[in-house]
């Protein structure tokens, strides 16, 4: 199965509001958080899903850690 591309505008739609599924893209690589506890309703420390965070986890405490145990869902394509 080929891998989805999402557009930053498609990423947008993904962002865990209203039970949609929550998504944000790390270096390109779109990952799931909808099964995240902590990214429940598509919130985090004042953080949205659906949207573009390669900047965001550099100042998180974790920082890449976490992404090994996420779902890949896709890639994000300009």
């Amino acid at each position: 199965m080929a891998e989805k591309e999402f557009t930053t505008a498609e990423l947008a739609e993904y962002n865990g509001a209203d039970g949609k599924p929550a998504y944000v893209a790390i270096d390109g690589v779109v990952y799931d958080l909808t099964n995240v506890p902590a990214w429940k309703g598509g919130k985090h420390h004042g953080n949205v899903a659906g949207q573009d965070h390669s900047e965001t986890i550099l100042h998180a405490p974790h920082k890449k850690s976490v992404l090994a145990k996420l779902p890949v869902v896709g890639k994000l394509v300009p």
